[in-house]
């Protein structure tokens, strides 16, 4: 068979439904093969980075490994951005890439530079097939990298001429990733350690959602009554009402948590992803640490770990199920809770009326009311972002997206159509401010011409918001973050999708209730406001 046609039958063999990509004459022979594939559509991008992100969000949200595809030269470097924030958010990703013969790789040829140089800083692993008959080891090999904790991206570049190769069609097993955990004597230290503190305090990331340890870490923290924080991509996993939710860490500025994080005496610290934020915003006073994590602890003067728990974070914390844990209930002084909430935004006792402004709190609070518990949200980066990670509770996890590894500017958008391609009978919501939204708006007619329905929210302010006001308190002053927008209504009438501007609360409530009820088709709403 060729090349080509088995390294798609190792595809439909991973159980790959969606390819993401653009396709150039280095990968033709790679499109010919899918063409006649009955089981993966291949969606055609307007950009490679929108294929990558639509892979990532994909991947986080399906369960399965994202694929996005490009050809060799500038198509292989427009995924770079979208692969990193794949790898730095933990989402499993396997990119294709197309090159140049062989034969041409020892010189200065054209569209020819050494991509997989480029993606092994961002990657898992990256590696170019040098002998066609080792397509089936290497596609096996890499979708189980991408799923292995922690999750991530990795790279596979084929030459042109080894695609047309001839080789024997094989697929290898698809086989459950291993599983470990901590031993009796590991998880006993551990309750004499949670024993032996006064003041206890949880902060917890997205590595309980991507192992599914959602119920175990609900019946841990039971148990226990101490307080926990969430990562900015770990929202959701505690109910907004539940007594020991103090929210969200990780801010660079007014951090109101960290009181609570400062008064405690042991941080126990489960499936946090230092790269969200590190140590030394969040434990200036090096207070001990219990790493409960898939993989040992990164070395840190502000990261004392006390011990390390490492292994399947699910089936870890399952182990304390068989031992009593000592009670250590306790609140931070102050009613840390309250102020939270009053700082952040987070209760609101409004009645929905012309008068009240479409400020970024009160758009994110319509949003929660209109918004079901399955619907997800993506955000994209930039001023509202912070808002989002301060403000919005959703009701379950994985609901609400943040890019907060890489926090690359331009995610949502294709991110929606990921989103909706993983979960179809989910409402999907795409919240972007303008400068997110023209990053990469031409995957809009991927959008439509794909039939997809969700809604997307461009906040239009005209401003890098959050590098203005970082200037003006630097400088006093600003440059170089003011900028003019299309007519966004017509923009997207252009693409025959509807398009709505909203000036009054009221009127975006009424027009997000609409679309979320409809959901037919693409609704974008403008709100404009005032920078």
């Amino acid at each position: 068979m060729k090349a080509t046609d088995v390294l798609v039958q190792c595809l439909e063999n991973e159980g790959v439904d969606f390819i993401f990509g653009i396709v150039g004459n280095e990968t033709l022979d790679l499109a010919d093969s899918l063409s006649r594939s009955e089981q993966i559509q291949y969606i055609t991008v307007r950009h490679e980075q929108g294929a990558a992100f639509m892979a990532d969000v994909y991947g986080r949200l399906s369960g399965k490994t994202g694929v996005c595809l490009a050809t060799l030269g500038p198509g292989a470097t427009n995924l770079l951005t979208g692969i990193a924030s794949a790898t730095l958010d933990h989402s499993p990703v396997v990119a294709i890439t197309g090159q140049a013969e062989l034969s041409r790789q020892h010189k200065h040829s054209h569209q020819y530079i050494e991509v997989i140089k480029l993606m092994e800083p961002i990657t898992k692993w990256a590696i170019q097939v040098k002998e066609a008959s080792t397509i089936p080891e290497i596609i096996r090999k890499a979708f189980r990298i991408s799923k292995l904790e922690k999750p991530g991206a990795v790279a596979i570049e084929l030459p042109e001429d080894l695609a047309i190769s001839t080789i024997p069609p094989v697929k290898l097993p698809v086989t459950a990733e291993p599983i470990s955990i901590p031993n009796n004597e590991t998880i006993l230290s551990a309750i004499t350690i949670i024993q032996q503190s006064t003041k206890p305090f949880i902060l917890v990331g997205n590595g309980v959602i991507r192992s599914h340890a959602l119920l175990e870490f609900q019946t841990f923290i039971e148990a226990l009554q101490a307080p926990v924080a969430h990562s900015f991509t770990a929202k959701g996993i505690l109910p907004k009402e539940h007594s020991q939710n103090l929210f969200t860490f990780g801010f660079m500025e007014k951090d109101e948590v960290l009181p609570g994080i400062q008064e405690a005496d042991l941080l126990i610290v489960i499936g946090l992803d230092s790269n969200e934020r590190l140590p030394k915003a969040w434990n200036r006073k090096k207070t001990p640490i219990l790493h409960i994590d898939s993989q040992p602890a990164e070395i840190d003067e502000f990261y004392p770990t006390q011990l390390e728990l490492v292994g399947n974070i699910k089936e870890t914390l399952k182990c304390f199920q068989a031992y009593d844990l000592p009670l250590k209930e306790w609140q931070p002084s102050g009613n840390l809770k309250m102020h939270i909430e009053q700082a952040y935004n987070i209760t609101w006792n409004h009645t929905i009326h012309a008068s009240l402004s479409p400020t970024i709190e009160n758009i994110l609070h319509v949003i929660q009311m209109a918004a079901t518990d399955e619907t997800i949200i993506i955000s994209d980066v930039g001023a509202h972002k912070i808002s989002v990670a301060r403000t919005l509770q959703p009701k379950k996890p994985n609901r609400l997206i943040i890019s907060n590894g890489l926090a690359s500017i331009g995610i949502s958008l294709p991110g929606a159509i990921g989103a909706k391609l993983a979960c179809p009978n989910h409402p999907v919501i795409c919240l972007t401010g303008d400068g997110g939204f023209i990053t990469n708006a031409a995957e809009l007619e991927t959008a439509k011409r794909l039939g997809l329905s969700f809604i997307v929210i461009v906040l239009n302010d005209a401003v890098f918001k959050i590098e203005e006001d970082t200037m003006d308190k630097k400088f006093g002053d600003s440059y170089g973050v003011r900028f003019q927008n299309p007519d966004f209504v017509e923009f997207a009438n252009s693409f025959g999708i509807n398009g709505l501007r909203v000036r009054k609360l009221d009127e975006f409530f009424k027009a997000l209730s609409t679309a979320l009820q409809s959901a037919d088709g693409i609704t974008l709403i403008e709100v404009p406001l005032s920078s």
